[in-house]
C-alpha cells in the first residue's frame, strides 16, 4: 500500500485538491473534474497503441541493429534517423518519452534520442501540413529549416555538457523500464 501511495502520490494529491475545490467552489470543481476526465480519456486513447508499438520495437529490433543505426558510432546517419522517426510520429509529446526510453535501452546515442524528441515536438509532418495551410508555406519552410539545425545543436550540446554519471544513470533507468 505504501509503495502504491508513493508511486501515485502526485495523482492522489491532485485528486484531493480537486475534491477540496469541488466542495469549496462547486462550479470550478465540476469543471476541473470534467477537464481531468476529458484528459484521461484522451491519454487512454493514445497510450495503449504507443505501448503496443513499444513492445514490438523492443522485441523485433535487436540491440545490435539499433546500435548500428543510432548508437555512439552512427554519426549523421543516427541524427537523420532520429529526425525521421520523430517527424513521422503521431500523437502528443508525452507519448515520445516511452519511445525515447526504449531507444536508450537499445543503445541509441543520447544526442540521437534528444533529436528524436525535438523532432517529435516540432517537425511532425501533420504539424507541418497544418502550419503550411494556416500560416503559409513560407512561414512553415522558414521555421522548419531553422528548427533542424537548432534541434541537432541543442541535442549535441546537451550530450556534451551532461556528466558521464548523469548519462550512465539515464541508460540505467532505461534498462529498468520493464520493471516499472
Amino acid at each position: 500500500m505504501i509503495k502504491f501511495m508513493k508511486r501515485y502520490k502526485t495523482f492522489i494529491i491532485l485528486f484531493i485538491v480537486n475534491l477540496i475545490l469541488l466542495f469549496a467552489y462547486p462550479t470550478i470543481g465540476k469543471e476541473a473534474f470534467r477537464i481531468t476526465g476529458k484528459n484521461m480519456i484522451e491519454m487512454l486513447s493514445v497510450i495503449p497503441p504507443i505501448f503496443v508499438l513499444l513492445g514490438l520495437l523492443d522485441v523485433w529490433v535487436k540491440k545490435e541493429t539499433m546500435m548500428k543505426y543510432m548508437g555512439p558510432k552512427s554519426g549523421i546517419k543516427g541524427i537523420l534517423l532520429g529526425f525521421l522517426l520523430g517527424s513521422a510520429a503521431a500523437g502528443p509529446l508525452y507519448a515520445a518519452f516511452p519511445v525515447a526510453g526504449i531507444l536508450l535501452k537499445k543503445g541509441s546515442k543520447l544526442s540521437n534520442v534528444l533529436v528524436f524528441i525535438g523532432a517529435w515536438s516540432t517537425t511532425k509532418i501533420p504539424l507541418l501540413l497544418f502550419e503550411a495551410s494556416s500560416m503559409g508555406l513560407n512561414f512553415m519552410l522558414l521555421r522548419f529549416t531553422l528548427n533542424i539545425p537548432v534541434i541537432a545543436l541543442i541535442a549535441i550540446i546537451t550530450e556534451k555538457i551532461l556528466k558521464e554519471e548523469e548519462k550512465k544513470e539515464l541508460y540505467e533507468r532505461a534498462l529498468t523500464l520493464d520493471e516499472n
